[in-house]
C-alpha cells in the first residue's frame, strides 16, 4: 500500500524534527537549516547530509559525502528504509554521521 500525501509529509516532517532533536541532543557542533521542506546538517569540515522528500515517488532522498540513497517507508517496521541496501535510516544515519562529523549520535528513535 502506498502512503497518502498528507500521511508521506506528516512522516517526512516528524522525522525531519526528530533528527534535528538528536543532533541539537547530541552536543556535536553542526549548522541545522529547515528550509522548504529541505533539511541541511552542515559539519564543521564543510560536509553536509541534505534530507530532501520527493513527493511523487513518497520517498526520502538523503544526499551524503558517500552519495545518495533513497528511503521508503516501511509501514510494518515503521521505519524508513534504503531501497538501495535496505539499511534502515537510523543505522545509516549514525554510520554517515560518524564517518562524516567524527562523533556518535544516538538515532535509534527514528
Amino acid at each position: 500500500m502506498s502512503l497518502g500525501e498528507a500521511r508521506f509529509h506528516s512522516l517526512v516532517d516528524a522525522l525531519q524534527l526528530a533528527v534535528e532533536d538528536a543532533f541539537d541532543a547530541s552536543g556535536l557542533d553542526v549548522d541545522l537549516e529547515n528550509s522548504g521542506g529541505v533539511l541541511t546538517v552542515r559539519f564543521d569540515n564543510g560536509s553536509q547530509l541534505i534530507f530532501s522528500r520527493q513527493e511523487p515517488l513518497r520517498q526520502l532522498w538523503l544526499a551524503a559525502r558517500s552519495g545518495g540513497f533513497h528511503f521508503d517507508y516501511d509501514e510494518a517496521a515503521g521505519v524508513w528504509v534504503c531501497a538501495g541496501n535496505g539499511e534502515a535510516l537510523p543505522a545509516m544515519l549514525a554510520r554517515l554521521t560518524r564517518e562524516q562529523g567524527g562523533a556518535a549520535v544516538d538515532f535509534a528513535g527514528l
